[in-house]
């Protein structure tokens, strides 16, 4: 597919603006993890701000994003407490001998409402129409924008990973991880939406 220079050059802005704010969170979390409580409920209020204006206050209501945040942060404190659990990565500086951070689960769904947005603009953007081409875009900014999250938290040690292959402190397995679950919660998504014939941009397949 060829694109003109000027949708380079907004899909570029758009990458950058949210990575931008993604090093925002990640210098957040990274300084204030030793009040992961505190953390968790400054968290905790920005979503509950977004439900409100979102949801609650907007005439439009996108039900998909929000689905898709609250299966992420339900699926992937299952895949924290399996991977901590197994010795895979630790979370430091936890108090009364948790594995856990309190701020995990919405950590996890607004990585989901980052990734979502990004897909949604870029395809927006760039005029994308086959489900196909869609895919690859959400596979491609899977494997690199949350890993970039997880450098700047792992580098101000909220936490390690043990397994091999690493770069920059996020071993490949992290990679695939990553990608597997926002892959399958995507595909879990586009059936909703073909069932239910929403017109979502990110999970239809245009003629």
């Amino acid at each position: 597919m060829k694109f003109s220079t000027t949708q380079k050059k907004d899909a570029l802005k758009a990458v950058a603006i949210i990575s931008l704010k993604i090093t925002v969170a990640g210098v957040a979390i990274g300084y204030l993890h030793d009040y992961d409580f505190l953390l968790g409920i400054l968290l905790l209020t920005r979503i509950l701000v977004l439900i409100y204006t979102d949801y609650i206050k907007a005439t439009s209501k996108n039900w998909i994003l929000l689905a898709g945040m609250l299966l992420t942060g339900s699926l992937g404190v299952l895949v924290e407490i399996w991977g901590v659990s197994n010795g895979y990565w630790e979370y430091h500086d936890l108090t009364n001998n948790r594995q856990l951070p309190y701020w995990l689960p919405l950590a996890w769904m607004y990585a989901f409402r980052f990734i979502y947005k990004l897909e949604r603009q870029v395809i927006v953007i760039l005029k994308l129409k086959k489900l196909l081409h869609k895919t690859y875009l959400a596979i491609f900014i899977t494997a690199v924008l949350p890993v970039f999250g997880e450098v700047i938290t792992i580098n101000l040690g909220v936490w390690t990973y043990s397994w091999p292959y690493q770069f920059l402190g996020v071993p490949l397995y992290a990679i695939i991880c990553l990608v597997v679950l926002h892959m399958g919660i995507n595909f879990l998504l586009s059936l909703v939406v073909r069932k239910k014939k929403i017109h979502d941009p990110v999970f239809i397949n245009e003629k």
